[in-house]
């Protein structure tokens, strides 16, 4: 592109103008105008002195015009691209904040999900806890019942032995007291009856007194005997045993309910 530095081509054109008009004001006053003779004009003046005339106003001068700026032509395509540079860096910058927002907006989106989650599990954590508490709570609170009704059944049973037992008690000792005066009778019948049988070794000593086991049947008849704790010899522990058996059948009491199988018997010959 041609650079016009000293301003060629305005000046050019100037003057170019001006010859056009000048030459047209010439060809117009040579062919439009008549010829006519001079005729003299009367001039009527007024003489008028120097000291007459008004002062001259002051006389601006014209501020020197600037000069101009040599005039730079950039290239169109560089602006262009500079501005789609520009627009581009922007859109960028825009898209950057977009994303930025969404991603900060996701996040904060999160972390109350997050947020919302943990408090969920919490909440469902503490209403399982209450929900085992309760259920412990029951638990224990039907087994302690129950606990506390078996405790009193047991009680309520001993208590009910307890009297059975202590009737019963009270029932033996009035049947014993009723039979003791049989039973002594029957016992003391038994000893004679075995005395008048034993014939006395002369190994026997005064004071003998043995132990002696007595195994009969429901009508006297003695099935088996046995000496125990005995201060005598073996001749004194034949001659016991065989005046049991010689006893045989031995005397029934007069009272049936004192009957014994199994007698225990102090042997004392001398009473």
């Amino acid at each position: 592109m041609f650079n016009d530095k000293y301003n060629i081509i305005p000046v050019f054109l100037a003057a170019v103008f001006h010859i056009l008009t000048f030459g047209g004001l010439v060809v117009a006053f040579d062919f439009s105008s008549p010829v006519r003779p001079a005729v003299p004009l009367a001039i009527t003046a007024t003489l008028v002195t120097e000291a007459d005339l008004p002062p001259p106003p002051p006389v601006e001068e014209p501020e020197p015009e600037p000069e101009p700026e040599p005039e730079t032509v950039e290239d169109t395509s560089e602006q262009d691209q500079q501005r789609e540079e520009e627009a581009k860096r922007q859109a960028d910058m825009r898209d950057e904040q977009e994303r930025i927002r969404l991603e900060e907006e996701a996040d904060r989106k999160r972390r109350a999900e997050d947020e919302a989650e943990r408090k969920r599990r919490r909440e469902e954590e503490v209403e399982r806890l209450r929900a085992e508490a309760e259920r412990k709570r029951q638990e224990d609170l039907e087994r302690q019942q129950l606990e506390n009704q078996q405790l009193r059944q047991i009680a309520e049973e001993e208590e009910m032995e307890r009297r059975r037992q202590s009737e019963l008690e009270d029932e033996e000792m009035r049947l014993a007291a009723l039979s003791a005066d049989d039973k002594s009778r029957w016992a003391y019948a038994i000893q004679q009856q075995i005395t008048r049988n034993f014939i006395r070794p002369a190994s026997a000593p005064e004071n003998l007194e043995c132990i002696v086991d007595v195994k009969q049947l429901p009508g006297g008849q003695v099935v088996n005997v046995e000496i125990g704790r005995c201060n005598g010899d073996a001749a004194v522990r034949r001659a016991i045993e065989a005046a049991v058996n010689k006893a045989s059948p031995l005397p029934s009491p007069h009272n049936p309910r004192v009957f014994e199988r199994d007698l225990t018997l102090i042997f004392r010959p001398e009473q």
